[in-house]
């Protein structure tokens, strides 16, 4: 009787339930008997019981000083301590990977599967910004930090070049890792949960932004854009650091509404009335845009990055995207103020051209089910 192989999944670290998470969890649906390793070990009780009971394996970054609270300190040691890991016992490596879990030692013969979220943006193409925003652009952390992140780009390198199969989480991060690590990839989209996001045939005159208020997803702007458009309603809801920025853009419209953070019900039933939602950043994938889609709701998003494995434009008809011959959304081309008022009149002129069916039948391409069914077959197709 054949046994059951040994599986290890490898993630960065534990300190909150959010986007790599969900990609964990559904690792564990599949592989419930897989050992799990991470770098460091800090989630909430209330956040754990995705992970069904299992007790994650970590490194010295655990026990490292004020490690609980400030564990990315120690950034500059997670490669060594990613390599500490024994995964000398298992079949199959399966790595969450979107700063050093990739790093992990496996031997010939031991395939390692790398599910990438992006490579290490920091130490890339959002160096710059990344030191600027951290405000270190000059004196001696300044250097200390930029010092850091070349070593990290070689390791980063080298440790890609040692894993078997890329899996990426968009087309646009295959890109990526085609670009700084010199890999091809096959895309494997993440998993949302569709069940929280029914479907609703019922609209309402509003647009809707359903977001944390960071700098990169230039809410602002939307923000500006509906100021210049008093007869088109917006809602914005979320909070965060950027939030003054977003209520200076919008002070004094009253075609703007600025709910704050919304809880899931709250979020839900906005997301399946609006007239339309607006994503504005570029996203590594986004998986709002596929919730509001679930809902029944076109999209209008700036077109790069991972919207553009989501939304079906009206032209993507007659070729291979799939649902092609069904649009569910727009894109614009620039984060501008006039590129958003343009496609938002487009989109007005255009009535009945994006069915809440069609959106609905585009979101259950990303479901929990089809990523499920994905990851089984490729690690399958390495253990023959």
């Amino acid at each position: 009787m054949k046994t059951a192989p040994r599986i290890a999944i490898v993630h960065e670290w534990l300190d909150t339930y959010a986007g790599s998470e969900r990609v964990l969890e559904q690792m564990l649906c599949i592989w419930p008997d897989a050992d799990l390793f991470v770098t460091c070990d800090f989630l909430p009780g209330g956040e754990r019981g995705f992970l069904g009971g299992k007790r994650p394996r970590t490194t010295f970054i655990q026990r490292m000083p004020f490690a609980r609270r400030r564990f990315r300190w120690y950034l500059g040691l997670m490669p060594l301590a990613v390599e500490q890991h024994d995964l000398s016992g298992y079949d199959v490596v399966l790595s969450s990977n979107h700063a050093v879990a990739h790093g992990v030692l496996t031997a010939p013969g031991q395939p390692h599967l790398c599910y990438v979220h992006s490579p290490m943006r920091y130490a890339w193409d959002l160096q710059h910004q990344y030191l600027r925003e951290a405000g270190l652009e000059r004196g001696p952390k300044g250097a200390y930090t930029r010092w850091l992140l070349h070593r990290l780009r070689h390791w980063d390198r080298s440790a890609a070049a040692g894993v078997d199969v890329l899996i990426a989480n968009s087309g646009y991060i295959a890109e990526r890792i085609r670009k700084v690590w010199r890999r091809e990839s096959t895309v494997v989209h993440p998993p949302v949960d569709l069940a929280r996001f029914a479907l609703s045939t019922a609209k309402r005159d509003f647009y809707l932004i359903a977001s944390r208020m960071v700098p990169y997803k230039r809410i602002e702007l939307v923000a500006a854009a509906f100021r210049r458009m008093p007869g088109r309603r917006l809602v914005v809801v979320g909070d965060g650091p950027n939030e003054p920025a977003v209520r200076a853009a919008a002070a004094g419209a009253p075609n703007i509404s600025l709910r704050g953070r919304a809880a899931t019900p709250e979020l839900v039933a906005l997301m399946q009335s609006a007239r339309a939602a607006i994503f504005a950043a570029e996203e590594d994938f986004g998986i709002a845009t596929v919730e509001a889609q679930a809902c029944g709701t076109p999209v209008v998003a700036f077109g790069k990055g991972g919207a553009r494995d989501i939304v079906v434009p009206p032209e993507a008809r007659g070729t291979e995207m799939p649902p092609a011959t069904e649009p569910t959304g727009l894109f614009f081309d620039a984060q501008t103020e006039d590129a958003i008022i343009d496609v938002v009149e487009r989109f007005e002129s255009m009535p009945g051209a994006f069915t809440p069916e069609a959106c609905r039948r585009n979101a259950e391409r990303f479901s929990e089910e089809v990523f499920r069914d994905r990851m089984r077959a490729l690690v399958e197709a390495h253990l023959r």
